[in-house]
């Protein structure tokens, strides 16, 4: 999943970019309420967390905007200012939860999950091809039911490549998917990554193949 973290803070947005990224979470920072609504509108993200002093003012008003533009993702408002009044006005504004600061790194990931879980029509959603099972939920891939240790960009390629089963998906979505805005990319890099998961999948019997797509992409389909 990818979370946009909208924090002028440093050492804080180090500090939660580390442990979301320690989450298979591909994270984006920016610093500023226009910097925010610029990534926003031109890309997609899971969920936002939300920082309420920002140099150019309060996070607060990037909200209505957003909902204004049919913007439905998940924000979760995460600020020193957490009494009573400013907690009524963050979710009266149109968040989606409000976590005073300090917090520990347990309780906001614990209420993403929550958030996530509310934005969702389904309780779990499990991805089905060949042998091959992914748990969206839990970003977990299984093959016959025994569970498939991935390093945390090879997980991301295989989740993006298996909501599109059967369709070509372009370098530059995959990129999106696996890369943040601060992660330096090898020209190779995301060669290697499905060079890698490819191997895992025969070696492990999925019944589903990678296939280049020569100037495009890639795509997943069952063995033929």
């Amino acid at each position: 999943m990818r979370v946009l973290l909208v924090e002028d803070e440093p050492e804080m947005a180090s500090a939660l970019s580390t442990a979301l990224k320690g989450h298979d979470m591909v994270v984006d920072r920016v610093a500023t309420v226009g910097m925010a609504r610029e990534a926003i509108l031109t890309n997609s993200y899971g969920a936002i967390l939300l920082d309420r002093q920002l140099p150019d003012g309060d996070g607060l008003a990037l909200i209505p905007n957003l909902r204004a533009h049919g913007i439905q993702t998940p924000i979760i408002v995460l600020t020193a200012r957490g009494d009573l009044a400013d907690r009524i006005a963050g979710l009266d504004t149109g968040a989606d939860d409000y976590l005073g600061k300090p917090f520990a790194i347990e309780e906001l990931l614990a209420r993403l999950r929550a958030v996530l879980r509310r934005r969702s029509d389904m309780p779990t959603e499990t991805l089905q091809l060949g042998r091959l099972t992914y748990n969206a939920d839990h970003r977990e891939a299984s093959i016959g039911g025994i569970v498939l240790a991935l390093p945390r960009r090879e997980l991301l390629v295989l989740e993006t490549l298996m909501r599109r089963s059967g369709r070509t998906v372009a370098r530059s979505t995959l990129e999106e998917a696996v890369y943040g805005f601060d992660d330096e990319i090898q020209s190779n890099a995301l060669d290697t990554h499905v060079s890698r998961l490819r191997r895992k999948l025969a070696e492990n019997d999925a019944g589903v193949e990678i296939h280049a797509i020569r100037g495009l992409g890639y795509l997943i389909k069952r063995t033929s």
